[in-house]
C-alpha cells in the first residue's frame, strides 16, 4: 500500500498562549480537510521556556502535536532549528514553517500543495521547491509578510514585499510566516541556519536555497492573517533617546552585530564591510546630527 503524503508543521512559541491556541485552531481545522484527502499531517511545537501555561495548554487541546520544551534562549531561529532536527521534521514529505500568529485560511495548506505540485509538473527537472504563503492584516486588508523580492545595487539589503497575484510569483526571499519545504528542498539547503540569533533565518534560508538552485515561489493570494510587527518602541523609532535605541538595536530581536556579521559576510560580497557597517553607523550619524541641529 502506497504511504500517505506527510506533512510536519514546525513552530516555535514563546508565552503568547492565546494566540498560540487560535493559531493551532486554525491549522487543526486544515489538518482535518487534509486527513480526508489521505494527507498526513503533524507538527512539532518547541516552547521556549514559557510561564504562561502554553505548553500544558497546547498538550491538552492538540494531543497531536509534539511539544518540546526548551529553557527559553532560543528565540525563533534557533527555536525553529530545533523543531527541523525531529525525526518527524526529517522524515516528512514537505515541512511547514509557520509563526503561531497567524490565523490560516480554510484550505490554506491544500493551497500550498496545489502550487508546489502544478510547478513541479510544469518544470519536471525541478523536484525541490519552496512555496510561500502571504498574510495580510486582518484589520487593514493589507499584505503583512510572504514573499519578497530584493532591491539592486547598493541597496540589495533591502528586500520589498511582494502582493500575491493570481498565479504564482518568482521570489528572491521571503518572511518564515507561513512556507511549505518539499523533502528534496530540505534535503538540499539543510535547516535554519542557528547561528542567527533571532531574526534574518528566514532571508538567510531563501538566498541560500536560490544560490544551491533551489526557487522560491509566492503561492496566489492571501492564505492567512498576520498583524505587522510595528516599528514604533523598536530601534527604528525616531521618537526614542538615541541611547535606548542603540540598546535596542543591539538586542535579538533589533540587529545583533554577530548575526548581522553572519549575514553580510555570506551574501554581501566583497562589499560586506560596508553593509555590515552602514545601519550602525546610520544610527551614530543621526546623533551627530541631532546634537549639532539641537
Amino acid at each position: 500500500m502506497k504511504s500517505p503524503v506527510s506533512i510536519c508543521v514546525v513552530m516555535t512559541c514563546f508565552n503568547r498562549r492565546a494566540q498560540t491556541l487560535a493559531c493551532l485552531e486554525t491549522l487543526a481545522v486544515n489538518r482535518q480537510a487534509l486527513q480526508a484527502q489521505g494527507i498526513a499531517l503533524g507538527a512539532v511545537l518547541v516552547d521556549d521556556g514559557s510561564t504562561d501555561g502554553t505548553a500544558e495548554a497546547v498538550e491538552g487541546a492538540h494531543p497531536w502535536i509534539q511539544v518540546i520544551r526548551a529553557p527559553g534562549d532560543l528565540y525563533w531561529c534557533r527555536g525553529m532549528h530545533l523543531a527541523q532536527q525531529q525525526p518527524r521534521a526529517r522524515e516528512a514529505d514537505f515541512q511547514l514553517w509557520l509563526n503561531d500568529d497567524v490565523l490560516l485560511k480554510p484550505g490554506a495548506l491544500q493551497a500550498l500543495l496545489s502550487c508546489e505540485a502544478q510547478l513541479r509538473a510544469a518544470d519536471s527537472g525541478q523536484a525541490a521547491l519552496i512555496i510561500v504563503g502571504a498574510t495580510q492584516d486582518a484589520l487593514t486588508g493589507r499584505r503583512s509578510y510572504g514573499g519578497e523580492r530584493q532591491s539592486t545595487g547598493w541597496a540589495k539589503t533591502r528586500f520589498i514585499g511582494l502582493e500575491p497575484g493570481e498565479q504564482p510569483l518568482r521570489c528572491d526571499s521571503m518572511n518564515g510566516n507561513i512556507v511549505l519545504v518539499n523533502k528534496a528542498a530540505a534535503e538540499r539547503v539543510g535547516d535554519l541556519d542557528p547561528v542567527f540569533e533571532h531574526a534574518m533565518g528566514d532571508t538567510d534560508y531563501a538566498l541560500r536555497a536560490r544560490r544551491l538552485g533551489v526557487p522560491v515561489w509566492l503561492a496566489p493570494g492571501f492564505l492567512g492573517t498576520c498583524s505587522d510587527n510595528p516599528a514604533q518602541g523598536g530601534y527604528r523609532d525616531e521618537r526614542l533617546p538615541w541611547r535606548r535605541r542603540w540598546q535596542l538595536m543591539m538586542q535579538r530581536k533589533g540587529l545583533p552585530w554577530r548575526s548581522w556579521l553572519h549575514f553580510t559576510r555570506r551574501h554581501m560580497g566583497w562589499s560586506w564591510p560596508l553593509y555590515f557597517a552602514w545601519p550602525y553607523a546610520r544610527l551614530c550619524l543621526q546623533l551627530f546630527r541631532r546634537r549639532r541641529h539641537g
